[in-house]
């Protein structure tokens, strides 16, 4: 890496102010990814709402669904566009203006008019909320990767980058409390004349307080000191990027891969496939869930941190072995009865902590300049495609190969981040 590439006072020790930084992203990224994942925990009452009453309730829930997978669709839109004026105007403007463009909408949601009230109106609303969502989030994710990473020294860039995914993680889960809290407290007639709402106000308050924290932050060292020489791209980032760092796009488009099946199968779509699959009662599912989620913050801090002392492609390595194994012992005790599955689900969601290397990868494939542009445009297509596709396509797998599809699925792509951390430690071998 160069000067531009690092900041100014490259060998420091990290300090208060890079302490702060990290804990608002990540305090930040908690509450955007709240207002995110919150929807799709009400998908019951929002098909009830905002559809005809005389809809078939399967096809309703379907159409939410379909709603809610909107917003995946949106998010390589809102990459693209945000990432540009990143890597022109700087990452702190974006930075501020993504989680921004989440609160309003979800505020908005809290306050639509439901079917009774408008007719198709409210669906469409809904939808258009949605997606606007998705473009936030879109900008989000890779925009706050790219703003710690280049606020911290070089050598802890893993641990910056983990912290905030680990952030991400911890919005799920508080998305997850908040839904079990509401649906406790409340009667079913309460959830669906009024109790729907409050999710999603006060994700929209908590966004703005979001919006408001981030006023603190200052842009990063990396883009100022690009301003200052006059190294910011001419023209389109993007342009930059598909002219002259394909092998970079492959690499973050190949470990996101990874990432999207770890987080969808293992985390997302575990605890529905454990109940229709292998009978395990609903309570003990989310419990694990929620365990496996908890744990899944505490993985990604430890190897971000195992990153930032032997190297990201190391770490990969390591963590993709440690995750096929974990994959496999879950689903294992699964198809054996469950006996341990709360404890080995932790255990997986730990290993799925392996994800927080991915960004740190991403990072330092591409040069500042484009460096947004790059992960952003990586990262949101891969997304969108492998993401968009799991659901359905492990849906098929189960079917047509048995019960332990999901664990293989998951294990080819682990095996496919080995491969990648090889060719990476290979690459470093011979520039030495």
């Amino acid at each position: 890496m160069d000067a531009t590439t690092l900041p100014l006072d490259a060998g420091r020790p990290l300090g208060r102010a890079d302490a702060r930084t990290l804990a608002l992203a990540a305090l930040g990224g908690a509450l955007e990814f709240y207002d995110f994942v919150v929807f799709v925990f009400f998908a019951v009452p929002l098909s009830r709402l905002f559809f005809p009453p005389d809809s078939v309730p399967w096809l309703a829930q379907l159409k939410v669904y379909g709603i809610f997978a909107a917003g995946y669709l949106a998010r390589p839109l809102g990459g693209i566009v945000m990432a540009h004026y990143g890597d022109t105007l700087g990452r702190k403007r974006m930075f501020t203006l993504s989680v921004f463009l989440m609160a309003v909408p979800t505020l908005g949601i809290g306050l639509l008019p439901v079917y009774a009230q408008v007719g198709m109106l409210a669906p469409l609303l809904l939808l258009l909320l949605r997606v606007v969502q998705g473009v936030a989030v879109g900008g989000e994710v890779p925009g706050a990767w790219v703003f710690v990473a280049e606020h911290v020294p070089p050598r802890r860039i893993g641990f910056a980058c983990a912290s905030l995914t680990s952030g991400l993680t911890v919005g799920i889960v508080l998305g997850s409390l908040v839904a079990a809290g509401i649906n406790r407290s409340l009667s079913p007639a309460a959830l669906l004349d009024y109790g729907w709402r409050l999710p999603f106000l006060v994700g929209g308050v908590f966004g703005f307080f979001a919006v408001w924290l981030r006023r603190w932050l200052s842009e990063t060292p990396v883009f100022e000191a690009m301003h200052a020489r006059r190294e910011l791209v001419a023209g389109l980032p993007l342009a930059r990027v598909a002219a002259s760092h394909r092998p970079a796009v492959v690499l973050s488009m190949l470990v996101t891969w990874m990432l999207t099946a770890a987080i969808v199968v293992l985390i997302l779509m575990t605890p529905s496939l454990v109940q229709t699959v292998f009978h395990v009662a609903p309570a003990r599912a989310f419990l694990g869930n929620n365990v496996a989620s908890l744990a899944l913050a505490l993985g990604c801090l430890c190897y971000g941190a195992l990153s930032d002392r032997i190297g990201p492609a190391r770490a990969l390595l390591f963590g993709a072995a440690a995750l096929l194994l974990a994959d496999y012992a879950l689903y294992f005790d699964l198809a054996a009865g469950g006996a341990h599955f709360v404890a080995l689900y932790a255990l997986a969601g730990f290993a799925v902590g392996v994800t927080s290397v991915v960004p740190v990868l991403m990072v330092l494939a591409f040069p500042p300049a484009v460096r947004f542009s790059g992960l952003s445009a990586s990262y949101n297509v891969a997304y969108a495609l492998f993401g968009g596709l799991t659901p359905p396509l492990i849906g098929l797998l189960v079917q047509r190969f048995g019960v332990l599809a999901p664990a293989h699925y998951v294990a080819a792509t682990a095996v496919l981040g080995m491969a990648v951390a090889l060719v990476l430690l290979r690459r470093q071998r011979a520039a030495r």
